[in-house]
């Protein structure tokens, strides 16, 4: 969409929403309301609750910017609810954002394109439950996850035996699909997608060496080193195999890759966020800084991709 075509438009942002994330989505809608009201759009804010059907008929917005993070916003559910309803909408579509949410599949996916990813098993809620599961799938340290869930939320680092069973405990809380993962013992490096264009790519260097909950949105728990520092064959690696996931699972406009890379600097696909945050010191907007685009800007492009995604075959 063009923008002088857009600036006579009703815009509303999305955020908020039921995940676990809502606080952490607040954040990003207001931010991105702030500086499309800079940019001049007529933009809205709509809280996304159970509702939210009913009030999108009431506010008749013609295009949304989805700022939302977690189950029921990032995994495919309002995108297939904002298709039935003709309203063209930021980010990717239904299948993309359904893939990128579930790491077990999307990690399925990544292996069959020959992309490299930590090796993994997957545990199921029912057999945790039927007791102590003592065979260990990879060797400790391992990482423990659950299938569905955003900013570390029920992730664990496994050192040694007696931390397997809580780790499992804690994880079944949020998914019925535990994901364990083997733990990389390199650099956690991030690449930004715009548009299939990776953005410079930012090391993630927490203090307590763990990029939990916690390091992630406290303020000075974390370093952010740009750009990573890691050999100029293996950044230009990092990025072509974070635009290949991107590709691989059919995201459209922007999203953000996090890797890991091993002893050797090798990287490692973890995971694909499809709806990064977007505060001005999230990470995306940190990378497009570096690479010359202001945080309005990148707003801008980002709305100006919105579209309808499943008529057009995406």
């Amino acid at each position: 969409m063009k923008n002088s075509l857009l600036k006579k438009k009703k815009i509303g942002v999305m955020m908020g929403g039921l995940s676990r994330e809502r606080e952490i989505s607040l954040k990003t809608g207001k931010a991105v309301l702030k500086a499309l009201h800079e940019k001049g759009y007529p933009a809205i804010a709509i809280d996304v609750g159970e509702n939210i059907a009913e009030k999108l008929v009431k506010e008749k917005i013609d295009c949304a910017f989805l700022a939302l993070h977690g189950r029921f916003g990032e995994d495919g559910t309002i995108q297939g609810m904002l298709e039935l309803m003709r309203v063209p909408y930021t980010g990717s579509g239904v299948l993309a954002s359904a893939l990128a949410m579930h790491k077990i599949m999307a990690k399925k996916f990544f292996l069959y394109e020959k992309i490299p990813t930590p090796r993994f098993e997957v545990f199921h809620r029912e057999d945790i439950q039927k007791g102590p599961q003592k065979i260990f799938p990879l060797p400790f340290p391992l990482i423990v996850k659950p299938a569905r869930e955003g900013s570390t939320i029920g992730v664990s680092i496994v050192q040694k035996e007696e931390e397997w069973i809580p780790a499992l405990n804690k994880a079944v809380e949020y998914d019925d699909e535990i994901l364990i993962e083997e733990f990389m013992k390199g650099k956690e490096i991030t690449v930004g997608i715009l548009e299939d264009i990776p953005l410079p790519i930012i090391e993630i260097v927490p203090k307590s060496g763990f990029y939990d909950y916690h390091s992630k949105y406290t303020k000075g728990e974390t370093q952010y080193i740009l750009p990573a520092r890691i050999s100029r064959e293996k950044y230009l690696y990092a990025q072509e195999i974070s635009l290949k996931a991107f590709q691989t699972l059919g995201c459209t406009g922007v999203a953000r890759v996090d890797l890991m890379t091993d002893e050797n600097e090798n990287p490692f696909v973890i995971d694909v966020n499809t709806m990064p945050g977007m505060t001005e010191t999230s990470l995306l907007p940190k990378a497009a800084s570096y690479a010359g685009i202001p945080f309005e800007d990148l707003v801008e492009r980002i709305l100006l991709g919105a579209s309808l995604k499943i008529e057009n075959g995406k």
